[in-house]
Order: structure tokens, then sequence, then C-alpha cells
């Protein structure tokens, strides 16, 4: 008894620091409120809450990416992309990429969408549920040298180049073939 409390204790501590990243919006299945609004979808696209803690140390910046590998390109699709996220910055409030609420200095960059802004999910109808993932980045440079207009391959390049650790959400979204 004494080795499974103590191994217990034990996985609390470890776990207690680990760099996590968690929603209020975004659960196991994102909703309408996610969804996309164009391309055939007509959901109300409002970016997620999202925070997070424990960043590991040496942190000088954080970028994010929503990414669906389920798209149907032989690529993925890029639904959206944060840079320059300061190291004291420990949340995105819900809705923050329409209503300009980003933490200050942080980019958002081009995505699949082809604009510089939150892109929600928007699966093709009747298809397979699509894996959406959430990463946060935490970053060994204070801003990555690059602009909105920078293509997301640049940028996908550059933030991997400069990752420490990384945590992420996975959330799924499907439409019914109605």
């Amino acid at each position: 008894m004494k080795l499974l409390t103590l191994s217990l204790l034990t996985a609390s501590v470890l776990m207690a620091d680990t760099f996590t990243l968690q929603s209020a919006d975004v659960q196991g299945q994102l909703t309408k409120t996610q969804e996309f609004n164009g391309f055939g979808c007509s959901g109300a696209n409002q970016s997620p809450e999202l925070h997070w803690s424990n960043a590991p140390k040496g942190t000088k910046s954080f970028a994010l990416t929503m990414y669906d590998a389920d798209a149907p390109t032989g690529s993925g699709w890029w639904h959206w992309i944060i840079i320059n996220i300061p190291s004291t910055s420990k949340q995105i409030v819900s809705n923050a990429s329409s209503k300009h609420l980003l933490p200050k200095g942080a980019v958002e960059t081009m995505t699949d969408y082809g604009s510089a802004s939150f892109g929600g999910a928007c699966p093709p109808k009747g298809d397979k549920a699509h894996n959406y993932t959430f990463t946060l980045h935490a970053l060994d440079v204070d801003k990555l040298d690059l602009t909105a207009k920078s293509d997301s391959a640049l940028v996908g390049y550059m933030i991997n180049s400069h990752t420490i650790q990384k945590t992420s959400i996975v959330s799924y979204y499907s439409r019914p073939n109605k």
C-alpha cells in the first residue's frame, strides 16, 4: 500500500509541472461556434479560448497552430497560426481573432483559407470526423522575423526550428451528409 501511495504521489508531483494547453471552449468535439462560415459551412467561425501553464524554462515566446491532418488535400489544412505571443501571456480569449484581442505583439499569419485569421473547421459533408490539433509551441526566441503575409510552410519551419517544447489539444468535427 505504501508503494502504491508513493507511486501516485510521485506521478502527481511530476504531472504538476507539465507544460499543458487547456480550453474552456474546445473539448473532445468542436461545435458550430468553431465551424467556418464559408466553403459550404455555416458556423460562427469563432476562435476558441485557450490557456496554458508550466511553460518550460527558457521560453521567450509562444506560437499557436490549429491543423487538420485529415483534410483531403494530401498535405492537411492550416486553420490558424499565431506567432510572437509574449512569454508572459497565459491565454487567448474566446473570439480573439475576429475581435482583435490577441496578446500585444502577437501576429496571425496566413492560413490555408488565404487569410491571416482564424478559419474554423469545415470538413466535407459526410466525411469521417476530422482531427483538429491545437498546438502551443514554447519558443527559444523573443520574436520570429515573419509577417502576417508569411506562408504557412515558412512559418511552420520557423516555429519548429525554435520549439523547446509543445503541448496540444485534439478535437474532432464532422458534418452530416444532409
